[in-house]
Formats: structure tokens, sequence, C-alpha cells
């Protein structure tokens, strides 16, 4: 299907001239309600909206004169008129959906416009992946905008992707409609340190007028810090407290918090605005990673302006952290996030400000969601096999893959262990004392095993190594063709023959997730796009997701959201101890460890 382009304000200028001033009648006229204004922060009562060609041409207190007899109206009875919300920073993939599939996801919840990072399909399918999503976006009857992936591999020597993103694709990207900048800048130290690669990906989206997105994943404000802004990134996701918060904005960055799937940073960081005061302009809400679960059971962008409130923010401030702070960080401040003239229609009718029930959606002047139901069609991407044929492993793998040899005579070890923290990005650099049993160091209590297979080359590598923290009892093991970033597969388990069977499933079936115990799956989430994505209607994945997170609930597993925990084991540019296909990572000095550290 090809795109058509949405007309641009000077395409349409003297139409909405003609509207405004009453000399044509106007497509749709939006009748009767009170005019949530961003821009003045203010409720004005008793306002229509006039719009054509998917553009407000006026907010007035009557369009009753630019109203004609082939006029659409819609009557607001008196509720609010907000614009539709902005996810700043997000990754499609996270939903386990493809484009067409969250944009019918979250339609209904209000969200009218996207800023996402397809880093995730880049690590597998590399300029071509970003393409596919890219145009599939371009396809969606709301705004998907793109950022051009910067980081893949996300830490260069420390882990192989499927593919890796050069200077040279950036500077290609930033030529298409629907990119909007950069993606988030996960290497972190190599801005710090004016890597000449990382440079030359942010002087390229610069030259090109656009926005370079930020991920500075340390908690050290001193030099460092101060090296990466200097480096040019100009938001940042990555901070948990409200010290984060105040230190990007006091040097010009914009303090995206988020609130996804796992990730519960608002409370702590918006306090910067309800108790310190500062000027909120500077502040976005974002979700980074919702899984289709969330989206269908507790919302979108609406679910973290709800929070936000809930947190004590001003219910207007927190809709100008989801609409026009957004839309003024990427530019388009004219083009989306307020309801006035010459933007995009795109609007919320509610009938309140602190609950926010999404009861209307219109999206480029055409409704597009009433009381929960979609009423448009999103269209599909015609994915070729080679993005439906990613898991590539060399053979089947067996239970001998999988076990842990301890060093010769060795009666105990002590074990670098990955510690998983609940609702947290970050994980802890741990130690365990583990007994060794007919050669073989053993995973007891609240240590299990966890391996990183490699699925893009088909070199047959598998990586071992221990994790704490998720509570798994008896034989299991789970697997994930979903890793980031560099997405191989991640297999944690108690048992070995468990985790050779998860893997083997996997490659089976092209990719997603699965969960066994005692040699039997209990769950399967089938993930064929990448190993990443299912074009499934989301209700269908999500039930998928719910199955096999009760799944893990059945192997011991209590902690919040556990699979995004599980995803994330090998993401290498936050601390403190990760996992790669070449070995145990210490992110705090981005050097290898050993998984065996001592011996007795």
């Amino acid at each position: 299907m090809e795109h058509t382009p949405f007309p641009s304000w000077p395409d349409v200028a003297a139409d909405l001239i003609a509207v405004a001033t009453g000399r044509t009648p106007a497509q749709t006229v939006i009748k009767g309600g009170k005019w949530v204004n961003v821009h003045t922060r203010e409720v004005l009562d008793s306002h229509d909206i006039a719009i054509t060609h998917g553009r407000i041409a006026c907010v007035v207190p009557d369009a009753s004169y630019c109203t004609g007899p082939d006029t659409e109206v819609i009557e607001t009875n008196g509720r609010y008129m907000i614009p539709g919300l902005c996810d700043a920073h997000m990754h499609i993939e996270s939903g386990m959906l493809t484009p067409a599939e969250f944009a019918r996801a979250v339609i209904p919840h209000g969200t009218t416009s996207m800023f996402t990072d397809p880093h995730e399909i880049a690590n597998v399918l590399g300029l071509e992946g970003v393409r596919m999503m890219h145009d599939e976006a371009l396809l969606q009857p709301v705004n998907i905008f793109t950022q051009m992936p910067s980081c893949a591999p996300s830490a260069p020597g420390m882990e192989t992707t499927g593919f890796e993103i050069s200077p040279a694709d950036v500077a290609e990207a930033m030529g298409w409609p629907g990119i909007i900048g950069l993606g988030e800048m996960m290497n972190f130290p190599g801005v710090s340190n004016a890597d000449p690669k990382m440079l030359a990906e942010i002087a390229a989206t610069q030259t090109a007028g656009k926005t370079v997105g930020g991920h500075y994943a340390s908690p050290d404000l001193g030099p460092a810090f101060a090296g990466y802004v200097a480096g040019g990134p100009a938001d940042d996701h990555e901070g948990t407290c409200e010290a984060d918060a105040i230190a990007r904005m006091r040097q010009g960055m914009r303090a995206m918090i988020r609130l996804g799937s796992a990730w519960y940073d608002v409370a702590s960081q918006i306090t910067a605005i309800t108790e310190k005061g500062l000027d909120p302009r500077n502040m976005i809400l974002c979700t980074d990673d919702c899984h289709s679960g969330t989206l269908v059971n507790e919302g979108h962008m609406n679910r973290v302006v709800r929070h936000a409130i809930d947190c004590g923010c001003d219910p207007l401030v927190a809709l100008q952290m989801a609409t026009i702070n957004t839309a003024t960080h990427f530019g388009l401040e004219r083009e989306i996030g307020s309801l006035t003239p010459g933007r995009r229609a795109d609007v919320i009718l509610t009938s309140d400000l602190r609950t926010l029930p999404i009861e209307h959606v219109i999206a480029r002047g055409k409704t597009v969601s009433v009381n929960g139901e979609i009423t448009v069609d999103c269209p599909h991407y015609d994915w070729p096999d080679s993005a439906r044929q990613t898991v590539n492993m060399a053979r089947d793998l067996e239970a001998d893959d999988f076990r842990i040899t301890a060093p010769k005579g060795a009666n105990a070890v002590t074990a670098n262990v990955i510690g998983v923290v609940e609702n947290q990005a970050p994980t802890k650099a741990l130690q365990f004392e583990l007994p060794v049993t007919e050669g073989r160091v053993q995973a007891t209590g609240e240590v299990c095993q966890i391996a990183l297979v490699e699925r893009h080359q088909a070199t047959g590598g598998v990586v071992n190594a221990f994790v704490s923290g998720f509570g798994y009892q008896g034989q299991m093991a789970m697997a994930s063709t979903v890793a980031h970033d560099s997405h191989h597969m991640i297999v944690v388990g108690t048992d070995a023959e468990n985790m050779a069977l998860a893997a083997n499933r996997l490659r089976d079936v092209g990719g997603g997730i699965t969960v066994f115990k005692d040699g039997v799956e209990l769950a399967l989430v089938n993930l064929p796009i990448a190993g990443l994505m299912s074009d499934s209607p989301a209700r269908d994945v999500a039930a998928r997701t719910e199955a096999m997170m009760d799944a893990m609930r059945a192997c011991g597993c209590t902690l919040n959201n556990a699979y995004m925990q599980h995803s994330l084991l090998a993401l290498v540019v936050i601390p403190e101890l990760r996992i790669s296909d070449l070995g145990l990572v210490d992110v705090r000095t981005f050097e290898f460890k050993p998984v065996i550290e001592t011996h007795t």
C-alpha cells in the first residue's frame, strides 16, 4: 500500500483561511466544548473547533458562520476538548506488535502521536528493518514519527548484533519522510569520550536540523555527564530520581520521565515540578516500553497522564507534558500538540480532566475511536520472508550446552551473579557461593542459570552465567528472542534439560517467548517478525502474554512484570551486570567479568 503524504500547512493555507473567515464551510465542526488551551494553561468554556483538510482552521466561541449543510457536526455535550496525546519516547517492538497493531491498540486510549525508536529491529535486520517499520508507520491514521536508531550495537566490543548501524546509514535515513531525529544515544561512554562514530551520527542529525535523542544510564552527574551533554543529546529518559531530572533540565535537556510496563520513574522525578516548582516546559512524559497486556488492560499515554496527576501534578501541566512540550521538543509545535489553527486536528473529548476517560478520539480531522472502540483501519505492511526467518541456530541444543563446568578439583565456587531489581532497569552485580557436583556448578536457592544463545549468524555459541531475583522453583526454563538490545536468545532456568527444550522450541517456531516446566510447555507467545513482533491483534497477543506471565508465576516468580526484567538481561548499556554473546559484562567499567570469581 502506498503512503499518501498528509497535506502540509502551506498546501491548504488558503482553504484554512477561507473557513476561518467564513467564506467556505468547514468540513467538520466540533461544537460547544471546553477548550483546553495548553499554550496558556487555561480552560475556556463553550468553544467550537472548525476543521478542513484534517487541520484546524479556527477555534472560536461560535463556528456557525462557517458551518454549512454538508459540514459534519460533532457534539461535545459540554465535554473537555484536549489535544491528542503524544508519546515522546517509545519502542513499538516492546509491545510485541507491528506498528499497525500497536496503533490499533493505542488509538482508543487517545494517543495520536508517537516518537518511536525501532532500534530493536535494527539489531536484527539493520537499516532494512528500520525502513520496514518506518514504511508501515506512515500508513497509519495517526502520527508515528520514526527516530533513526543510533546504536547497533549499543556498546561496541561488548556484544555482536545481526547488523550494525553506521553514520552513513544515519545520514541516509535523515532524508526519509517520516524520520524525526536520531534515536536514543545509548553509547554514553562513547559520546563522553568523543568517539568519532557517535559524533558523526550526531552531526548528520544536527546537519539535517533534527533532534538527537539521549540515554545517559549512569548515576554519575560529574564530568562524564557534562561531556555527554556537550556531545549534543537533547533529552534523556534514564533518570530515576529528582536530582536526575533537575540536572538534565538545568543543562538544557528535556527530562523525559517514563511510566512503562516495568519502569516507574514518574513519581520520583515529577517532584522537581510539584515540590521544587521548576519550569515544567522542560519535562515530558513518555512510556519507553509497554507490552501488549499493559496497552489492552491499562492504557497508554492516558495511563501516564493519570499517574502524573495522581502524583500531585496539576492536570493542565500534566497534559502539557504529554502534548505541547513534546511537540516543541521535536520542532513540531506548529504541527501537533495543541488545539490551535493550522495544527493537525488531533482532538480528544473527555468528561473529566483528572480521571481522563477517553470518550471520543479524532485524528487528522476524522473520528478514529468512540468509547474505546476503534472506527478506522490500520493498514499492514507486507512483511517479507527475510523478516520472518530470523532465528538462525546451527543445530539443536542439548542439556550439556547449558552446564557450567567448575575448575578442576573445586568443591564450591564464588560466582558473579546478575541481580534483578524489581520495577527498575538497572541490575546489581552480586556474588554467591555455589556448590559443585560432579564437576559442574549448581544453581541453587535464589540463584538460577542464564544463557545467551547466539541466533543471528548461526555460530552455535552459548554463553552461560547466573542470575538471581526471579524466585523460580522446580525444574523449569524460560526462553525469549526478545533480548534487548542485540536480540539473541535469553534462556533462564533451573534445569539444563528444560533450557534446551525451550531454546529449540523458539528455533522451531521462528521466535517468541516460551515457558517450560518438567519438560512440558506451559505457554508460548509467537513473535514471527524478527523474533520481536506479531502482526496479530493486540488483544490476542495480550492474552498469550498473560498466559506466559501466569506460567512464570506457576514456576515461582512473583516479580512485577518479570518478563520485562528477563528481556533486559542482555542490555549492556545499563549497569551493573549483564550477559552478552561475548561474556558477562560489568557495565560500570565496560569490562568482561569471569562467571567464576574464585573456587575452593
